[in-house]
Protein backbone atom coordinates (compact mmCIF):
# COMPACT_ATOMS: atom_id res chain seq x y z
CA UNK A 1 0.00 0.00 0.00
CA UNK A 2 1.59 3.24 -1.16
CA UNK A 3 1.45 6.58 0.91
CA UNK A 4 -2.07 7.72 -0.36
CA UNK A 5 -3.90 4.90 -0.17
CA UNK A 6 -2.95 4.56 3.68
CA UNK A 7 -5.02 8.31 3.84
CA UNK A 8 -7.93 7.52 1.96
CA UNK A 9 -9.91 5.19 4.56
CA UNK A 10 -9.39 7.81 7.48
CA UNK A 11 -12.37 9.60 9.26
CA UNK A 12 -11.94 13.47 8.93
CA UNK A 13 -13.65 14.68 11.63
CA UNK A 14 -13.72 18.40 12.81
CA UNK A 15 -11.00 19.55 15.52
CA UNK A 16 -8.62 21.63 16.22
CA UNK A 17 -4.82 20.10 17.85
CA UNK A 18 -4.05 22.43 20.75
CA UNK A 19 -1.07 24.66 18.88
CA UNK A 20 1.52 24.30 21.92
CA UNK A 21 1.07 20.61 21.74
CA UNK A 22 1.43 20.46 17.78
CA UNK A 23 4.60 22.77 18.26
CA UNK A 24 6.19 20.17 20.85
CA UNK A 25 4.94 17.02 18.48
CA UNK A 26 6.80 19.00 15.36
CA UNK A 27 9.68 19.28 17.53
CA UNK A 28 10.33 16.00 18.58
CA UNK A 29 9.74 15.09 15.04
CA UNK A 30 12.46 17.38 14.21
CA UNK A 31 14.70 15.92 16.33
CA UNK A 32 14.06 12.31 14.97
CA UNK A 33 15.12 13.51 11.31
CA UNK A 34 17.98 15.55 12.58
CA UNK A 35 19.08 12.26 14.51
CA UNK A 36 18.11 9.67 11.40
CA UNK A 37 20.69 12.60 9.16
CA UNK A 38 23.12 11.56 12.13
CA UNK A 39 22.67 8.16 11.41
CA UNK A 40 22.68 7.89 7.38
CA UNK A 41 26.22 10.12 8.21
CA UNK A 42 27.49 7.25 10.44
CA UNK A 43 26.74 4.78 8.31
CA UNK A 44 28.06 6.60 5.01
CA UNK A 45 31.61 7.39 7.09
CA UNK A 46 31.83 3.73 7.92
CA UNK A 47 31.51 4.10 11.24
CA UNK A 48 31.72 1.43 14.01
CA UNK A 49 28.27 -0.70 13.70
CA UNK A 50 27.87 -0.95 17.35
CA UNK A 51 27.89 2.37 17.55
CA UNK A 52 25.36 2.94 14.53
CA UNK A 53 23.30 0.16 16.13
CA UNK A 54 23.08 2.47 19.91
CA UNK A 55 21.91 5.57 17.74
CA UNK A 56 19.24 3.60 15.74
CA UNK A 57 18.21 2.38 19.51
CA UNK A 58 17.88 6.08 20.53
CA UNK A 59 16.08 7.36 17.59
CA UNK A 60 13.97 4.07 17.76
CA UNK A 61 12.87 5.13 21.30
CA UNK A 62 12.42 8.80 20.82
CA UNK A 63 10.30 8.19 17.76
CA UNK A 64 8.20 5.76 20.17
CA UNK A 65 8.06 8.86 22.27
CA UNK A 66 6.66 10.75 19.75
CA UNK A 67 3.71 7.85 18.70
CA UNK A 68 3.06 7.49 22.68
CA UNK A 69 2.14 11.06 22.88
CA UNK A 70 0.22 11.58 19.80
CA UNK A 71 -1.84 8.56 21.08
CA UNK A 72 -2.24 9.93 24.55
CA UNK A 73 -3.14 13.79 23.31
CA UNK A 74 -5.47 12.02 20.37
CA UNK A 75 -7.26 9.91 23.17
CA UNK A 76 -7.12 13.17 25.58
CA UNK A 77 -8.90 15.06 22.98
CA UNK A 78 -10.32 13.74 20.17
CA UNK A 79 -11.52 9.93 21.11
CA UNK A 80 -12.96 11.87 24.50
CA UNK A 81 -14.81 14.37 21.97
CA UNK A 82 -15.93 11.23 19.34
CA UNK A 83 -17.15 9.46 22.66
CA UNK A 84 -19.78 12.73 23.66
CA UNK A 85 -20.99 12.94 19.82
CA UNK A 86 -21.12 9.10 19.63
CA UNK A 87 -18.74 8.83 16.72
CA UNK A 88 -18.22 5.25 17.10
CA UNK A 89 -16.33 5.84 13.04
CA UNK A 90 -13.52 7.84 14.84
CA UNK A 91 -13.15 5.38 17.51
CA UNK A 92 -12.75 2.48 15.02
CA UNK A 93 -10.42 3.84 13.42
CA UNK A 94 -8.63 5.08 16.22
CA UNK A 95 -8.14 1.83 17.44
CA UNK A 96 -6.97 0.06 13.70
CA UNK A 97 -4.38 3.21 13.67
CA UNK A 98 -3.51 1.75 17.28
CA UNK A 99 -3.57 -1.85 16.08
CA UNK A 100 -0.94 -1.11 13.42
CA UNK A 101 1.49 1.21 15.42
CA UNK A 102 1.43 -1.72 17.84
Amino acid sequence: MDHSEQHEHVHHHGHVHDPKEKRRQINRLSRVIGHLEYVKRMIENDEDCAAVLMQVSATRSALNGLGKEIINEHISHCIAHAVEEGDTEAIEEFKTAIQKYL
